[in-house]
C-alpha cells in the first residue's frame, strides 16, 4: 500500500501525489476520475522494463 495525498486544484478538479515514488502524480475533474487515474499513475510509475536493467555482480558494485 502506498499512502495518496490527495489535494483541490485551483481550477477546479482534484490532483494527487504518492510521496514514496517521487515524480509519481496525476489529475482528474472529478474524484472517481482521480481514483482511476491514481491507479494507472502508479502502475506506470512502478513500470519497469526487464531489457533496461542491468545486472552487476560483486565486482562491478
Amino acid at each position: 500500500m502506498f499512502p495518496v495525498v490527495v489535494h483541490e486544484a485551483e481550477e477546479g478538479g482534484y490532483w494527487a501525489e504518492v510521496p514514496a515514488i517521487p515524480g509519481c502524480a496525476t489529475q482528474g475533474d472529478s474524484f472517481d476520475e482521480l481514483l482511476k487515474n491514481i491507479y494507472e499513475a502508479v502502475e506506470g510509475c512502478l513500470s519497469v522494463d526487464i531489457k533496461d536493467i542491468t545486472i552487476y555482480g560483486k565486482e562491478g558494485l
